[in-house]
């Protein structure tokens, strides 16, 4: 099985001294494709440098993340126009709302946010959404954005990246037609609403991603996070839905595929 982890910072300086054998451990244990997602310009760039050296391996996302965004300019959205049409580049970004840090003004994060989503629609890429502590204004945006779509990406809009929305919400941003991706804090003890919500959620509408080095799973949670500890994930989502592991890596990987177009 050819999983994919849709959202794993593997251009990070935590990967440095080991990246080739994170790799080589993510491979041992069938995870053979990964997305590196943009936050910034140098990050952004670093998509695009990582998905040409290693072509049909890494693919990128490009864009500005909000807690990137308090100076954000037009020249900056020149960059990610430019930036996405370069090989490999399967997705704007991770893009959206950060109510938890205060890095950037709220009024300037939803500016950015509607940009670069406008931009995705131009360009037909999905998005990769950040949403931390701000549900109830992302989700809106993501409707009426999602509303106006045209041509295939109607059934494709993005992702709710390591999804943190209160139920009802997540459900909404489904009915939008968006994706969910689900990382290591669905095993940990305290993540009942997290398994709630991966028990409901439809199964062609499941992705699983480590956001590495961030998040990691039990039994490993405390530790530098790496896309070798996937199948944890997947055994809990199997858990939780009383399937087979078999048919959560089937369906994720085909929803991956389906989403980002990957070839």
């Amino acid at each position: 099985m050819a999983l994919v982890d849709t959202h794993i910072h593997l251009d990070f300086d935590a990967y440095d001294p080991d990246r080739v054998d994170v790799l080589e451990r993510a491979r041992a244990v069938g995870v053979s494709r990964f997305i590196i997602p943009g936050v910034d310009e140098e990050t952004s760039r670093n998509a695009v440098r990582f998905s040409a050296e290693y072509p049909g391996v890494i693919y990128g996302a490009v864009g500005w993340h909000p807690n990137s965004t308090a100076d954000f300019s037009p020249a900056d959205l020149a960059t990610v126009r430019e930036l996405s049409r370069q090989p490999g580049i399967v997705a704007i970004g991770e893009i959206g709302l950060d109510y938890y840090w205060d890095k950037s003004p709220k009024a300037k994060q939803a500016e950015v946010f509607a940009a670069q989503l406008a931009l995705a629609a131009e360009l037909g890429l999905p998005v990769i959404i950040h949403n931390r502590e701000a549900s109830e204004d992302v989700v809106p945006m993501l409707e009426q954005w999602a509303a106006g779509l045209t041509g295939d990406l109607k059934t494709r809009p993005g992702v709710l990246h390591s999804v943190s929305a209160p139920f009802d919400l997540a459900m909404r941003a489904i009915e939008a037609e968006f994706y969910v991706g689900f990382t290591g804090p669905i095993t940990y003890k305290n993540a009942d609403d997290t398994r709630r919500l991966a028990a409901a959620v439809p199964l062609d509408r499941i992705l699983v991603e480590t956001d590495g080095p961030y998040l990691t799973p039990t039994p490993y949670r405390g530790k530098r996070n790496e896309p070798g500890y996937i199948p944890y994930i997947v055994e809990r989502l199997a858990t939780v839905r009383g399937v087979s592991v078999a048919e959560i890596e089937a369906a994720t990987t085909a929803n991956a595929e389906r989403l980002f177009r990957l070839g």
